[in-house]
């Protein structure tokens, strides 16, 4: 295994979850229905969650926290560009339309953090000693949030996109009724929401 890029891994993990923080409590400004905004409410205390158990990884593999890399460099201008998008439609007239930019934005960070986790349980299957312990454990705690935060805001942004297009919207979302947490999962609610209402 490449250390150097395992590093550099925890590192934007650790920046992508701290810039999560920041995308959820921006989301929560623009949000306007209340499912969704407590949806909102419980992933931001989980990232809040996620952001100090990744502390604890850095710190059990002899990484410091604070340490910085090109990529997270990058990491932290991706989530402030996120923070900005939400920032600049929460100041138009339009609740509904800054309501969709949150759900867009929310789905671009969980895409990125979904990623990021899949590599930590690759990277905890490769290493040995503790290493490998202080990785698996922090990604069986966290990947089926993760799952979750993914197929849930990817259902929340279609449906909501549906219903501003005035077309037939399931809300709350397939995904979110089936308490979905797999890709499967989510394709079988996706095609499901025809019979819902």
């Amino acid at each position: 295994m490449n250390q150097e890029q395992l590093t550099e891994l925890l590192l934007q993990s650790l920046q992508h979850e701290r810039g999560g923080i920041d995308v959820y409590e921006s989301a929560l400004q623009c949000v306007v229905n209340e499912d969704l905004q407590e949806e909102w409410q419980e992933y931001l205390e989980q990232t809040r969650k996620q952001e100090r158990k990744l502390t604890e990884v850095c710190k059990a593999l002899g990484i410091d926290p604070e340490q910085s890399s090109p990529g997270r460099e990058i990491i932290a201008d991706l989530g402030e560009s996120l923070v900005h998008a939400m920032e600049k439609a929460k100041a138009g007239d339009n609740r509904d339309a800054a309501q969709l930019v949150a759900c867009e934005c929310v789905v671009l960070a969980e895409t990125k953090d979904h990623l990021d986790w899949e590599l930590i349980g690759k990277c905890a299957e490769k290493l040995a000693g503790e290493e490998a312990k202080a990785l698996q454990e922090a990604f069986e705690e966290i990947e089926e949030e993760e799952d979750e935060h993914l197929y849930h805001s990817k259902g929340w942004c279609r449906e909501l996109w549906l219903e501003s297009l005035g077309l037939r919207a399931v809300l709350p979302p397939p995904e979110e009724r089936k308490d979905v947490k797999t890709a499967i999962g989510a394709a079988r609610a996706e095609q499901a929401r025809g019979q819902m209402r």
